[in-house]
């Protein structure tokens, strides 16, 4: 499953939002990748994540992969969702 996200928050996805989402990753069995400038690395990895500076107004891409991906997509997505209404 993939879905795509526009990143709305001032800071982009720095530190602290890029750590909850690694965090959420983690409680998953399935494969998460997140997409960003034709650069795609594991959700799971702090340093993967950072290491792409996604900006505010960036556009995003979450792809999961295997037995809870639904339950993972949908998760991710509430997620990213609260972290630009901030």
């Amino acid at each position: 499953m993939e879905k795509e996200f526009i990143i709305a928050n001032e800071q982009g996805l720095h530190a602290r939002p890029a750590t909850t989402l690694v965090n959420l990753a983690n409680t998953f069995n399935c494969e998460i990748t997140l997409t960003y400038n034709g650069i795609s690395v594991d959700l799971k990895s702090i340093m993967g994540v950072l290491s792409l500076g996604v900006k505010k107004g960036s556009q995003v891409s979450i792809r999961t992969e295997g037995s809870d991906e639904v339950e993972a997509l949908n998760q991710i997505s509430k997620k990213l969702t609260d972290f630009n209404l901030r």
